[in-house]
């Protein structure tokens, strides 16, 4: 879902299950607002915003409920950036953002956030990358100069570029290589686009890992890592006069390069018929499958109703393809649905794993058949409530925090366009009716509009001997 993409994102290192399993869940004790009506929750939330000179945009919104302050910065650039057979490239900067700089030793933004009782962080994404901390307030100058320092003066140098390709190798070779179900995660990104770049998943592969140059990162970092690219975003326990000046003074004295940023062109065409791939790899527990579905980027009107219909089918063990396929039927074991937009395209994710001794063939009909209801009648008014609890409870839940909102308030800003859709997003759930989900599954759940992975186990073949036979001569 979108709304768990918000408030799960925050990551150092890429997570093999992020696009299938990031569903936010709603803690026991939270009280869930009233659905019914268009009511928010949460009072609006008040920023500033503003732009440097050198085109660094800036968002801030004061909050002293505690003595803490967090300070993000989204750079719009993502895996959808990586340059020709250089995927996993804009992943794998992310880590060389926490070596050193010219007035900084490597490591050393740890010792400015963990020393003092804070803690930092980063995350990549198809459209984004994302760097943040969160620390008490009186450190908010010297974590503004260090996001400044490295977006200035990163020291790109063999021996860090060897040592973090390294580390996100080994990442690969953990989550994916590792992961006996890892290639059907693959696939299903892959297979999801036929034209866009975001068929290239964000951690790239072992091959064009290696071969990436510390020539190529240096190039990227100054295509991509500039102020006229980058959104920072503070949030918390701050005075607005102070931000101000140190905003101007640490970020406003980084140079605006000159030179248009390149940006993505392709456009995803719409699917006309159904593919399905077939995938096999070793040591595979149990046959698996993907179902992927295009879908329009996240700012569309669409998406708080694709985001309730993803709840529906397959959120907790009361949705619809669990509760069909794995309580009554017990063909599947395991069952997730998410719908994960892009700016530009997104995809509507099914992932059905098979229970023992069950035949993927007989699993993907009954899935799809169990989907194919949600195309002909509404959902009830029960399973509308809880969508809408679970993802309302999501929202709120990110915003209890200066942390939650500062992430929160940069998505709005990057991914949906205007910062001030953060308070309009909660309003935009509860505005769903159960007539929209059936528009949404009838448009999008269409077999035409489908792409099926199945995921099965390699047959081992083995060699049969040659008779040894001996050529006599007549």
């Amino acid at each position: 879902m979108f709304v768990s993409g918000i408030i799960g994102g925050m990551r150092k290192h890429f997570a093999a299950l992020a696009t299938f399993v990031a569903l936010c869940a709603v803690s026991p004790a939270f009280a869930a607002p009233p659905v019914g009506d268009a009511a928010s929750p949460l009072p609006p939330l008040a920023f500033t915003d503003r732009t440097l000179p050198n085109g660094l945009r800036v968002l801030a919104s004061e909050n002293h409920q505690t003595p803490t302050v967090a300070i993000y910065v989204f750079y719009k650039v993502g895996s959808k950036d990586d340059p020709p057979g250089r995927s996993g490239f804009a992943h794998l900067f992310e880590h060389l953002m926490f070596k050193s700089t010219k007035n900084m030793a490597s490591e050393q933004l740890d010792r400015l956030t963990e020393d003092v009782g804070g803690a930092n962080n980063a995350y990549t994404a198809d459209d984004v990358t994302v760097y943040h901390e969160t620390v008490p307030s009186n450190h908010l100058e010297r974590l503004l100069w260090a996001e400044a320092e490295r977006m200035s003066n990163l020291t790109v140098d063999e021996k860090n570029f060897k040592s973090e390709r390294a580390v996100v190798q080994e990442e690969f070779r953990q989550s994916y290589a590792a992961n006996p179900y890892g290639d059907l995660y693959l696939q299903t990104t892959i297979q999801g686009f036929t034209k866009h770049p975001y068929k290239r998943p964000g951690i790239g592969n072992l091959a064009e890992l290696q071969a990436a140059t510390v020539t190529d990162v240096k190039a990227f970092h100054k295509t991509y890592y500039r102020p006229d690219n980058a959104v920072l975003v503070v949030v918390g326990d701050f005075d607005p006069a102070q931000l101000k000046m140190w905003a101007d003074r640490y970020f406003g004295a980084v140079a605006k390069p000159r030179g248009a940023i390149p940006r993505v062109t392709a456009v995803e065409p719409p699917r006309t018929a159904q593919r399905h791939v077939a995938v096999t790899a070793p040591d595979v527990p149990l046959p698996a499958f993907s179902a992927t579905y295009l879908t329009p980027g996240v700012a569309d009107a669409d998406t708080p109703a694709l985001d309730v219909l993803a709840s529906v089918l397959g959120e907790g063990e009361s949705s619809r393809l669990y509760r069909a396929l794995v309580y009554d039927k017990q063909i599947a074991s395991e069952v997730s649905v998410e719908s994960n937009g892009n700016t530009e395209a997104g995809l509507f994710t099914v992932l059905v794993t098979a229970a023992s001794g069950e035949k993927l063939p007989d699993l993907e009909t009954a899935a799809f058949a169990e989907m194919d209801k949600l195309r002909e009648e509404e959902i009830t008014a029960k399973e509308l409530e809880k969508a809408k609890v679970s993802l309302v409870g999501g929202i709120v839940r990110a915003r209890e925090t200066v942390d939650g909102t500062a992430n929160f308030l940069g998505v709005a800003a990057v991914l949906l366009g205007d910062p001030s859709r953060i308070n309009t997003e909660l309003a935009r759930v509860n505005a769903v009716t159960a007539a929209d989900v059936l528009r949404v599954a009838k448009k999008y759940l269409s077999p035409m509009n489908r792409v099926i992975v199945s995921y099965t186990a390699k047959t081992a073949t083995v060699p049969v001997a040659k008779p040894d036979v001996k050529k006599v001569k007549p």
